[in-house]
């Protein structure tokens, strides 16, 4: 699951250095997108795992998700995952979609109903902005959970250096409308391999835990065992003598 998810991200990446590129060849578009508004009211998509046993990974997370749902305007969520979808159900945030049993191996068509949501509500302005939560997968032993700001897309800046003078069919503008939707929906798939990247390791590490402290658990046992049935022994050998001393005593 790390391979897959290492494999996704250049794919993402790449999508944002094409964005980079088309979105310099435009002058003056307007694509909802891009446009920023008075942030009235927002939506976060939140990525967790459909199962626990995975130590602080959840936990972590939904921290990061209430942290920026208490720092500002009123919130709606749209969740990916049941742990998600369970926990903020509970506190009583409204929910207006969520994804969830999406396997081991999900593909974009599993969660691009949850995307597609959350990409209307921006559109039709119900929302301002559209955040992402997830678990960022650095290594086994780092495990980050991240909030950043989907809508309106953030063009990353053109790096110096060559540029080759691209001709484009149909115009810019309107390549760049077709594209933006498509980065959404690729940072969120490579949101939702990372985490899974995540959880699998969170688990490794929590059932190592478990492995480990039930081994010092039954060493504990297994001395407290031998200690006590030595002074069972003891005893018992001390009654034999003591009775035996006085038999020949009598």
């Amino acid at each position: 699951m790390q391979a897959r998810a290492e494999a996704g991200r250049p794919y993402a990446d790449r999508m944002a250095e094409v964005l980079t590129e088309v979105a310099s060849r435009t002058t003056g578009t307007r694509n909802p997108f891009l446009t920023r508004r008075d942030v009235k009211k927002r939506l976060l998509i939140l990525v967790s795992a459909d199962r626990g046993l995975a130590g602080g990974l959840n936990v972590n997370a939904f921290r990061a998700a209430l942290g920026y749902i208490r720092q500002g305007p009123d919130t709606v969520l749209v969740t990916i995952g049941r742990k998600g979808r369970d926990y903020f159900r509970r506190l009583g945030v409204p929910i207006i979609a969520d994804v969830s049993q999406t396997g081991d191996r999900p593909e974009l068509k599993d969660i691009l109903p949850a995307i597609t949501v959350a990409r209307d509500e921006y559109i039709k302005e119900s929302v301002d902005q559209v955040a992402l939560v997830h678990t960022h997968f650095v290594s086994v032993a780092k495990l980050v959970p991240t909030v950043s700001v989907l809508v309106p897309v953030e063009v990353p800046e053109r790096k110096e250096g060559v540029r080759v003078d691209y001709l484009y069919e149909p115009e810019p503008e309107e390549v760049l409308a077709r594209l933006l939707p498509r980065y959404v929906e690729a940072e969120v798939y490579a949101a939702v391999l990372d985490n899974l990247a995540s959880f699998y390791a969170a688990q490794m590490i929590a059932m190592r835990n478990a492995t480990d402290n039930a081994g010092e658990l039954i060493t504990d046992l297994t001395l407290l065992r031998n200690k006590v049935r030595q002074a069972t022994i003891t005893k018992e050998l001390s009654e034999i003598v003591g009775g035996a001393e006085a038999l020949a005593a009598g």
